[in-house]
């Protein structure tokens, strides 16, 4: 079931829910106006994940950020407390109390910056980043290089070139966070997965996502952390859904009964 939501007051956000049961909002690769954007195409990509969620869970997809049908945001005010903010907004807009969130890649390092800013999470699912240790200071370098000429990949979602400095404004508001002391705090249930063959490079830099993961596998574990690797799969791992859904799935149902 589909339930169309309008623009969130507070954070401008447009949104959509499906399905019902508990809480869980996933952040990018969705978005609540995916079809729109990728085109029918990649339909089998968002049908493949709610198909195999809606069942149990009430997931709540997100235009965010100044994508799709929400409204703009400036670059330089994508900071990690503004996306925080705009995030448990739209969350309550939809009812959410307490909820579930997955994230991958952009969209998993905010929600460490949301464990780290609320009571409200009742798991944590990060896809293509890693807990500790993350290179923030090398994908900082990599956004602020590609200002000139981003991706198209970035620009079929994003509404102008332009708006590329946002994801600089976003890691560079994080330099001073203290991973290490803030990840150890997160009590929630939570998981980390990756492909297997998940680094990158970008603008000719390494940024290195699978090593460190792997690297980081024994901490991660003692912290309780569940991790979970794709072998042989990239970081375009979250377009397959029949991969990534069913052990995040089986996470889900064990971690929230």
């Amino acid at each position: 079931m589909k339930r169309q939501m309008p623009l969130d007051p507070a954070s401008g956000v447009f949104y959509e829910v499906y399905g019902e049961g508990k809480p869980l909002l996933i952040g990018l690769p969705l978005m609540a106006s995916f079809t729109q954007i990728f085109g029918p195409e990649l339909q089998v990509v968002l049908a493949g994940y709610l198909g195999r969620l809606t069942d149990r869970y009430r997931v709540l997809l997100v235009d965010y950020p100044s994508v799709g049908g929400s409204r703009d945001i400036a670059p330089e005010d994508l900071t990690a407390e503004r996306v925080c903010h705009d995030m448990l907004a739209v969350a309550t807009a939809a009812g959410f109390d307490r909820f579930a969130y997955w994230g991958y890649s952009w969209g998993a390092a905010v929600g460490l910056q949301l464990a780290d800013r609320t009571d409200r999470l009742s798991a944590l699912i990060l896809g293509g980043w890693p807990p500790l240790c993350a290179p923030y200071d090398d994908i900082l370098l990599a956004t602020r290089l590609k200002q000139a000429k981003p991706d198209p990949s970035s620009l079929k979602v994003l509404r102008s070139k332009e708006q590329y400095r946002q994801w600089a404004a976003y890691y560079a508001s994080m330099l001073s966070w203290h991973e290490a002391t803030a990840v150890a705090r997160i009590r929630c249930s939570k998981m980390v997965f990756f492909g297997g063959d998940g680094d990158l490079v970008e603008a000719g830099i390494p940024i290195r996502i699978a090593s460190i993961i792997r690297e980081q596998r024994v901490a991660l574990v003692k912290q309780g952390w569940t991790v979970h690797e794709v072998p042989g799969q990239g970081h375009g791992v979250c377009m397959a859904p029949e991969l990534v859904v069913p052990p995040v799935r089986a996470f889900l149902d064990q971690a929230l009964g």
